[in-house]
């Protein structure tokens, strides 16, 4: 029985918190609110054809020379019969004159449908209709389009989406220029409930998807490319078109199976709204976590990539569309050896070099502390102490503090085949995360590997360094911390804060990467960059030797970032970050303003994904003219 003194109590508790249940509802429902009327407003502003919008588009459509037939697959099974002329009204509206659509019915057998693709076809010789015996699924449906398909490109378009109007004219431009181009695709949005069937209405737009440049490793941990996708025809040919039994996660199989045959440079993103992507419930767009067996197939079709690649790791769902890559450790674990420069800061030290040693679960490694002229008597007793255990030496260089130098000289006397560049300020928390680093930077082509850090209070310091923000000195246009101030465990956008993924640089407080390939670009820029910016500069030297630089959510660590240093910016100090920012400025120029892991369409002052008060491209100009490559 219950205690008549304790259940008023009980029921109190209950109520309170179903009271807290509608306040977070209600707190959700209105943050969701606003940020739909702040897209709806940068929408009204910036990606809205008015008049002379459409002037400039045209005026750049009469530049093209030899513009390509683009050829729209559009398969469909009983489909809203209004949604599905908005669709295809939406391709009969382009700008872009030179399309084809192809319709592929599979026997929906409707005698409405069958009526509106005839008069359709009669209608407009653009477009082709083929209708199937039996009933194949999106796939084989999609394929007998691809069999109509007359263009040199083709793109897809489901039956109850809508294209821009300037969607096919973007793409002919980027095939144009980008002759060698073998995939193309563009930035997305979805249309609310809100949306009419016929009309992608500023207010029924929402959960705009600003995409960065190819990115293998996101693509790996999900379907980063989606829409609007065109494909060099022959290519998607040659592959034998989507491959039936991957329904739900078609689209990526087919990405990741051209990207096999592709370069990276042949993969083409172009950074605009092309695409509308209607939810409708129970649909892929409304969420991937709605078809369970889309997503067994998307594991599927990642695990089936890398064992064509000739890779052995393995896959395991991480839900709502997204995956995680194991990469494997070699039998006989290489030998790591751990950087670690520090001055005085005792207790720092203590609890960096303590949390390392109880918890790291990655055996083989040496460690080398570079102490730069420590005078404390109990940080020169400790450091004593150091210097008498096994696979620990203590180097010793008095000189001006310069990271760069630090770093360079441990890394001449290590003897690991891979080096950690590691903060005295650090705190390891999760024993697995070297191998989870050491797994990354063992991949063929990887350069640096950053780790997951975090704030003493677990919220988000680094995840990936973005090119051309602010990073919070109010000396913006070098570079600052992605993910900045997030929750641990937050997707972040688009769930870039939780997937691997590739960024243009990541930070030296924890830095995993192969010793040849630190030796090859010459280690860190003792000379330029004493203090800052070293980090930056040594991974944008990998990304120019040809290696990507990745970055990891499955390594996490505290970072109690400028507590050994602080951020002094004063006399020499600040005279020295100046001098080391303009280096960077010069050596990097406008590259710093393109990184390819952050859409032109975001915020460079924040570097928070969030949308940018203005574009970094116009209507006059297409986004890749003076692009920095």
């Amino acid at each position: 029985m219950s205690n008549p003194v304790t259940r008023p109590l009980a029921q109190a508790r209950a109520q309170l918190k179903q009271w807290l249940r509608g306040l977070n509802r209600r707190r959700l429902r209105h943050r969701r609110e606003a940020k739909r009327a702040s897209y709806a407003d940068w929408v009204a502003q910036h990606d809205t054809l008015d008049g002379p919008a459409r002037a400039l588009l045209r005026a750049r459509l009469a530049r093209l020379a030899n513009p390509p037939l683009i050829s729209v697959l559009m398969p469909t099974w009983r489909p809203d019969m209004a949604a599905l002329a908005a669709a295809v009204a939406s391709v009969q509206g382009q700008l872009y004159p030179h399309w084809q659509l192809c319709i592929a019915d599979d026997a929906s057998a409707s005698t409405e449908l069958d009526s509106y693709l005839h008069q359709l076809q009669a209608s407009d010789a653009r477009i082709r209709v083929v209708q199937r015996a039996q009933n194949g699924h999106i796939c084989a449906a999609t394929n007998s389009g691809l069999d109509l398909a007359q263009g040199p490109w083709v793109a897809l378009l489901g039956h109850d989406d809508l294209l821009a109007e300037h969607a096919l004219l973007l793409v002919a431009e980027a095939a144009c220029a980008f002759t060698d181009a073998g995939l193309i695709y563009s930035d997305e949005d979805k249309l609310g409930p809100a949306a009419s069937s016929a009309l992608a209405t500023v207010s029924a737009r929402e959960n705009p998807n600003f995409k960065p440049d190819w990115n293998p490793d996101l693509c790996l941990a999900q379907n980063m490319v989606c829409h609007l996708a065109a494909f060099k025809t022959t290519l998607l040919r040659e592959l034998g078109g989507l491959r039936s039994g991957f329904e739900g996660a078609q689209d990526h199989d087919l990405v990741l199976r051209c990207a096999e045959h592709l370069r990276p440079d042949q993969i083409i993103h172009i950074p605009h709204v092309l695409y509308h992507w209607r939810m409708i419930k129970g649909s892929t767009a409304a969420g991937a976590e709605t078809k369970p067996c889309a997503q067994e197939a998307g594991r599927r079709a990642v695990f089936e990539h890398l064992q064509r690649s000739g890779t052995p790791a393995e896959v395991s769902s991480a839900g709502s569309g997204r995956y995680r890559v194991h990469w494997p450790l070699p039998a006989v674990l290489p030998k790591v050896s751990i950087l670690i420069p520090t001055r005085n800061q005792l207790g720092l030290l203590r609890q960096c070099i303590t949390t390392l040693n109880r918890l790291t679960d990655y055996p083989n490694r040496e460690l080398i502390v570079i102490d730069n002229g420590s005078d404390e008597p109990e940080a020169l007793a400790y450091l004593a102490e150091l210097q008498m255990l096994p696979n620990t030496q203590v180097l010793r260089d008095a000189s001006p503090f310069n990271y760069s130098a630090l770093n360079n000289l441990a890394a001449r006397a290590a003897s690991g085949e891979l080096l950690v560049l590691l903060n005295n300020d650090i705190e390891v928390i999760d024993g697995h995360w070297l191998r989870e680093m050491v797994s990354q930077a063992l991949r063929p082509g990887v350069g640096a590997v950053g780790a997951k850090l975090l704030y003493a209070d677990r919220t988000i310091q680094h995840g990936g360094v973005i090119l051309g923000t602010d990073s919070g000195d109010g000396f913006g246009g070098v570079a600052g911390p992605a993910q900045k101030g997030l929750a641990r465990h937050a997707d972040g956008y688009l769930g870039r804060a939780v997937l691997a993924q590739s960024f243009s640089a990541v930070t030296a407080a924890c830095l995993v990467i192969q010793k040849s390939r630190f030796d090859e670009v010459g280690g860190l820029d003792a000379e330029h960059l004493a203090v800052t910016y070293n980090d930056v500069d040594f991974c944008l030297r990998l990304k120019e030797a040809g290696y990507i630089n990745v970055w990891t959510p499955y390594a996490e660590l505290i970072h109690h970032e400028s507590v050994s240093r602080g951020r002094d910016r004063s006399g020499k100090n600040h005279e020295r970050f100046m001098r080391e920012r303009a280096y960077m400025l010069a050596r990097w120029g406008d590259g710093l303003n393109h990184d390819p892991a952050y859409n032109l369409n975001l915020n460079l002052a924040q570097g928070d994904f969030s949308l940018a008060p203005t574009p970094r491209h116009n209507w006059a100009t297409p986004w890749f003219v003076n692009r920095h490559v």
